[in-house]
């Protein structure tokens, strides 16, 4: 999409701060509708993908490029080349996984070696080059890093998510009151435990470290566990992360999704609608009671999350703003009275 330009300099002094207001608001007005196309290709390419239709993803995310002026994130350009490569087109996926590695510092040597999805291309004359390029990429960045903190966090991340890739295949087969998910819980509870004792050691030595030492995934580890400890310590590292994200040393993703647990804990309203519960009406799945509904996509946005209606529709929740505050009240009231039940038994 074009703004319009006009020719010529026929008007006033005041003409023009309206024009050229006018014309920045229309600029703004159209580069959000180019992202929320490109965000709705994208889980359009995304959805083929899991359906199995491998050309008709790729040409969703051919699409969404298309829509924000050829442009898109490393992880959607890289799964763009899966499915190029999963769809017989090996030149595109080249073409994007190139451009990852060699104008996005796409460094994952060993996810991409490992995917099955970019076997086909494992033969190909180009392949060899782009994997000394990624591990090049990998060599460059963790140059400084402590290697042996990141294998110690490399191996905590994992048992953190382990237990947790089981908890949905078990509450289909066994349901959330069988003795089989209470025993998932309760070993999900011991890892969570101890876990939280060597992340604590961590940031209690030595802050909360950014990704030039322990690199993004381990970055991404100290959020984690924090995440997923008691209400006492999260309150603890809360401002320690805060002051991370001020200096560039965690993602405020993140610490909104902390801060919003925090908050729902405290028995406050969460900020970001980060946070998914049951209501006990119905057992649906419905966004925790948030803060002025109306306008948290402008907070999600300060902090790069995308709006809350493509969360909610990958979460399989409904999501109308209007609606939403005005039953806020009655859900309130009856979460505070399932809890007040529960606190009973």
């Amino acid at each position: 999409m074009k703004v319009a330009t006009v020719a010529g300099d026929t008007f006033g002094p005041m003409q023009k701060s309206l024009l050229a207001i006018t014309l920045s608001c229309t600029t703004t007005l159209l580069h959000a509708q180019d992202q929320q196309a490109y965000r709705d290709l994208v889980d359009r390419a995304w959805q083929l993908y899991e359906a199995g239709d491998h050309a008709g993803s790729a040409s969703a995310y051919s699409q969404a490029f298309e829509a924000l002026g050829w442009k898109g994130t490393a992880n959607d350009r890289y799964n763009a080349a899966c499915s190029y490569a999963l769809a017989g087109v090996p030149d595109s996926a080249f073409f994007h996984l190139y451009r990852v590695a060699g104008k996005m510092d796409y460094a994952n040597v060993v996810h991409m070696t490992n995917d099955t999805d970019l076997g086909s291309l494992h033969g190909d004359a180009r392949w060899q080059p782009l994997v000394e390029l990624v591990q090049a990429n990998k060599d460059r960045l963790e140059a400084n890093f402590d290697k042996p903190l990141v294998a110690q966090l490399d191996s905590i991340f994992e048992a953190d998510q382990a237990l947790r890739r089981e908890v949905e295949p078990m509450l289909s087969r066994y349901g959330n009151d069988s003795p089989e998910m209470q025993d998932l819980w309760r070993r999900i509870a011991a890892k969570d435990s101890a876990n939280l004792a060597a992340v604590s050691r961590i940031l209690d030595e030595r802050g909360w470290l950014g990704a030039d030492v322990i690199g993004g995934r381990g970055n991404m580890t100290l959020f984690l566990v924090v995440q997923h400890a008691d209400l006492a310590t999260q309150e603890k590292y809360l401002p320690l992360m805060r002051e991370a994200v001020r200096d560039g040393r965690a993602q405020g993703s993140s610490l909104a999704l902390l801060e919003d647990r925090v908050a729902l804990r405290q028995g406050r309203r969460q900020t970001y609608g980060s946070q998914i519960g049951t209501d006990p009406a119905d057992g649906s799945s419905r966004v925790l009671p948030l803060d002025d509904p109306l306008r948290v996509d402008e907070r999600r946005a300060t902090v790069g999350l995308g709006p809350l209606a493509d969360y909610a529709r990958r979460m399989n929740v409904d999501w109308d703003p209007v609606k939403y505050a005005e039953g806020l009240p009655a859900l309130e009231q009856r979460l505070k009275e399932a809890e007040a039940e529960q606190d009973h038994e």
